[in-house]
């Protein structure tokens, strides 16, 4: 059997000017592993060490607030905005299959993401382009976050040029799907203050889901959590490579091409020291396409018949977010919770 991997892709002759061989190898290599894992280890990306050591300090400033100040910063569930304290989510929902054990999920998380006012010209829903929160107590929390949330989309729309080389689909292809992508950026954090856990089943970081969108760019410390469920039926430990940033595909490019490539399922599983949670921090750049785009097969993905019938992205991502943060089971992803279901049968 083939060892498991996640495959390491130099983007550098997309973010600089490469030569058309270069580029061509890249998106060669990005077809393979969107075909065999539906992860990507990305290097070459183009992303200051600088940037993103300010953003994890951000990120440490927000959640080393006392709970109940970070609570002030919730909001409803159908706005993908603010803060979410540990077992109040619980992503398996979002493809309709409920949690094993009925536990929660123990992360905690904080989202911002692009606000109507950014595309003025447009009449766009007010709840899915919110306003973000920033919380008057980290004053420096915004800054970081903001040139972190800059780079990780530019990094996300350099991905979907070199999914429409990979595809063989015209250059800017999926440009017109996301000139007002409803992007989203979930910042994760894993440590509980000792004592808060008390272990009745086995222990859900953030249990198995697919994204949601086209693709998710993720930082994540070098700590052990973060499993991908590979083609063997296995779970398998991922952890970035020095530099690198996770790449993975979300359910609206696997109904793009007709499962050509997958979204591939993923969870996180923290370790437990002496009955406490191991820190681990992570941020989830969501790049969802635009809220009123209509997702069906590519012509050249069809074969002999479309597995999925198009779907708005607004309808697609209101259906996750209504099962993953509101507890409302999702039954529109059957094909995604038979492969939850088959993994942990």
């Amino acid at each position: 059997m083939t060892e498991f991997h996640v495959p390491i892709v130099d983007i550098t002759p997309y973010v600089t000017e490469g030569t058309g061989e270069q580029r061509a190898g890249v998106a060669e290599a990005i077809d393979r592993a969107c075909s065999e894992v539906g992860f990507i280890q990305v290097v070459g990306h183009g992303v200051p060490a600088e940037t993103i050591a300010a953003f994890a300090d951000a990120l440490d400033s927000f959640f080393g607030l006392p709970l109940e100040t970070k609570k002030e910063y919730r909001t409803p569930p159908r706005i993908n905005r603010g803060y979410a304290p540990p077992k109040t989510e619980s992503l398996s929902l979002s493809l309709g299959v409920e949690s094993a054990n009925r536990m929660n999920d123990f992360f905690e998380a904080f989202n911002v993401g692009v606000t109507a006012d950014a595309y003025p010209d447009l009449d766009l829903p007010a709840d899915d382009y919110a306003e973000n929160l920033w919380p008057s107590e980290t004053p420096d929390f915004p800054a970081p976050v903001q040139a972190y949330f800059a780079e990780a989309g530019r990094v996300a729309r350099t991905l979907t040029r070199i999914f429409a080389d990979a595809l063989d689909l015209e250059p800017g292809y999926f440009a017109p799907y996301t000139d007002h992508s409803l992007d989203v950026l979930r910042m994760n954090n894993y440590a509980l203050p000792p004592g808060d856990i008390t272990l009745d089943g086995d222990l859900t970081g953030m249990g198995e889901h697919t994204d949601y969108g086209i693709c998710t760019v993720l930082w994540a410390d070098q700590v052990a959590g973060l499993q991908v469920l590979g083609h063997d039926g296995a779970w398998h430990d991922v952890s970035p490579a020095d530099g690198a940033l996770l790449v993975n595909l979300g359910d609206l490019m696997a109904r793009w091409t007709n499962e050509r490539w997958m979204s591939t399922l993923h969870r996180v599983k923290p370790p437990i020291v002496e009955g406490t949670i191991q820190r681990r921090r992570s941020a989830a750049y969501f790049h969802d396409g635009n809220i009123d785009a209509l997702i069906s097969t590519l012509p050249s993905c069809v074969g002999e018949g479309s597995r999925y019938e198009p779907i708005t992205v607004a309808e697609h991502i209101s259906a996750k977010l209504a099962g993953s943060r509101a507890g409302v089971r999702n039954d529109t992803a059957q094909r995604e919770a038979a492969r939850v279901r088959a993994a942990t049968a």
